[in-house]
C-alpha cells in the first residue's frame, strides 16, 4: 500500500556529497517512520538513518555528523543528504516505510539506488 521510489545515487569522489531522495505514495498516512538502510556486497541491509514521524531521528555511527536525513512533509519524501563520503559508504541504499500495528510491522522498500564512493 505504500510505493517508495528512490533517486539521486552515483558515483562520487572520497569528500564529496551526494542528496538521496525517495518518495512516498499510496497509504502514507499510516507511515511511522521512514529511513535509509544500505547493503554492500557480502553484508547485510543495516540502518543508515531513520525518522519518525514524532520527528526523532536516528543514525548509525559510522555515519553521524556526516549524513542528514529529512523529510519534506508536503512531497511526501525523505531525503539523505551524505557528506564527507567515504570508500566504505559504497552500498546500494534502499529507503524504507514502516507502518507498526501493535506487535505487527510492515516495511515497505524502494528499489535500491547505487553510491559508489572513489577513493
Amino acid at each position: 500500500q505504500v510505493q517508495l521510489v528512490e533517486s539521486g545515487g552515483g558515483l562520487v569522489q572520497a569528500g564529496g556529497s551526494l542528496r538521496l531522495s525517495c518518495a512516498a505514495s499510496g497509504n502514507i498516512f499510516n507511515i511511522n517512520s521512514m529511513g535509509w538502510y544500505r547493503q554492500a556486497p557480502g553484508k547485510q541491509r543495516d540502518l543508515v538513518a531513520s525518522n519518525t514521524r514524532r520527528g526523532d531521528t536516528n543514525y548509525a555511527d559510522s555515519v553521524k555528523g556526516r549524513f542528514t536525513i529529512s523529510r519534506d512533509n508536503a512531497k511526501n519524501t525523505v531525503y539523505l543528504q551524505m557528506n564527507s563520503l567515504k570508500p566504505e559508504d559504497t552500498a546500494v541504499y534502499y529507503c524504507n516505510a514502516a507502518v507498526v500495528r501493535g506487535p505487527v510491522r510492515y516495511d515497505y522498500w524502494g528499489q535500491g539506488t547505487q553510491v559508489t564512493v572513489s577513493s
